[in-house]
């Protein structure tokens, strides 16, 4: 999901059952939380973007034209609103690591710990698109493997900042003396990194997790060794499960070698299901996807995805991605195109009209609820997965059919857990992957070395 018309599903605003034009009404946020909180929706995850895609013809026209991805608001605001609605929900929202410093991230994502008790999650990304680059003002785009050693540098920053600047007690609420807080237990940071360099007290107290549940996308060779030492889940893409699996356990070795719970890093594929109460009723739906879905705003969003500009490739010409070498890219894209599958079996203009209208370029199962349960088993025993982020075609459309068709079925199966009761203790966001207690970073994580108790600056 994003604050945008048109997010995996460009065209679909053009059904008279979807309601994305209504975005910039602070009652869509809330209606959308209240009908997740009742089917015990895990998270709700929100994208973000810096500014529109302009690869296709080399301009943003048609992706302005279409609504791909545009225009787009700060997934941060609604939040709070959305918050207050909901007691269960948790909300994950996509920052660079390029754009803004740490110090300010950290004033943001404290805050938001804090108005959500602790139902806030942080999906680090490092932003490839060079119009993003332009719109804050920095001409030339950074290199796609230095964004990855710029975010480790601003990620220990930031676990210094919420970590190791305040102690659990400086907070005192000493009335008769006139001290709400004890300056000598809220610790100066000097960060002195290859890139980011900080010499303050961190301005807003300990949050419920103090860290945000974190979040990464992607597979890369680049991408795969922060995920490893950083993230505690992982969003990756792929339209087959079998090519997931060696892509995750490499992640997942690389974790032990860093001393952490291969198993404690939760890896999270994207899918579009289609859901009917009869196969009918599901074919219908997909057909109306297929009716109003923008075929261009989807080689919009691929080829500024991908560097290529698919506006200039025949229909039915294989796309060899070496031949194109272009850095301005998401790696795991090209890097997907490489294998094919037997869904796959060629990479051309035509299939990727055909996938990228809708989607994402992941599955898209069409069935009834027990039809889609099953290909979500089999995605997860194939594929070494734990969850799923499930995009939207139509809103609300889509995630009623989620919340009234599909989890039922899950229960049934005993793979989605019952609502939480009315007396029971609303979990943070960690300690819904993780179990109740672990507010916190797991000690294994490398967030936990910079703890107030912990940490000593040389």
């Amino acid at each position: 999901m994003s604050g945008t018309i048109g997010h995996l599903s460009p065209g679909q605003w053009k059904n008279p059952k979807d309601r994305s034009t209504t975005k910039l009404k602070l009652s869509y946020w809330t209606n959308l939380a209240q009908l997740l909180e009742r089917g015990n929706i895990n998270a709700l995850f929100l994208a973000d973007s810096t500014a529109g895609h302009a690869v296709y013809e080399g301009s943003m026209d048609e992706c302005i034209r279409r609504g791909a991805q545009f225009p787009i608001i700060d997934p941060s605001i609604p939040i709070s609103a959305m918050a207050a609605v909901t007691k269960n929900l948790t909300f994950a929202i996509t920052t660079s690591t390029s754009f803004e410093t740490p110090f300010i991230v950290a004033k943001r994502f404290s805050t938001l710990d804090h108005l959500t008790d602790g139902r806030i999650g942080w999906n680090i990304v490092t932003s490839w698109k060079d119009a993003a680059f332009r719109a804050i003002g920095i001409s030339a785009r950074i290199d796609h493997d230095k964004r990855y050693e710029m975010a480790d540098d601003y990620l220990r920053a930031l676990y210094k900042l919420w970590e190791g600047s305040w102690s659990d007690d400086a907070v005192k609420f000493d009335i008769a003396n006139d001290v709400y807080a004890d300056p000598a237990k809220i610790r100066e940071i000097h960060h002195d990194g290859p890139f980011y360099k900080l010499d303050t007290r961190h301005i807003v107290p300990p949050s419920p997790q103090r860290v945000p549940f974190l979040f990464q996308a992607g597979t890369s060779s680049a991408g795969s060794k922060p995920g490893a030492t950083h993230a505690e889940a992982i969003f990756v893409a792929s339209h087959s499960p079998e090519l997931l699996r060696p892509k995750i356990a490499k992640i997942r070795a690389q974790a032990a070698v860093l001393g952490r719970d291969p198993q404690s890093l939760k890896f999270f594929a994207s899918i579009t299901p289609f859901i009917g109460s009869t196969m009918a009723v599901a074919q219908k739906k997909l057909a109306d996807a297929r009716k109003y879905a923008s075929v261009i705003g989807g080689l919009v969003l691929f080829s500024s995805w991908t560097g290529i500009d698919i506006s200039n490739l025949p229909l039915d010409e294989e796309i060899r991605p070496e031949e194109h070498s272009d850095g301005n890219k998401i790696s795991t894209v090209l890097d997907g195109m490489i294998a094919t599958s037997e869904n796959v079996p060629k990479w051309t203009p035509r299939v990727i009209a055909e996938k990228a209208a809708f989607g994402g370029l992941g599955p898209c199962p069409c069935g009834t609820p027990n039809m889609v349960a099953d290909e979500m088993q089999r995605w997860i025993e194939e594929g070494d997965l734990d969850g799923f982020n499930i995009a939207y075609v139509t809103t609300p459309r889509s995630f009623e059919d989620v919340v009234y068709l599909l989890v039922p079925e899950l229960r049934r199966r005993g793979l989605y857990p019952e609502a939480p009761g009315e007396g029971d203790e609303p979990l943070t966001a960690r300690e819904k992957v993780y179990g109740k207690g672990q507010k916190l970073l797991r000690s294994d994580h490398v967030g936990s070395t910079y703890r107030y108790d912990v940490y000593q600056e040389t």
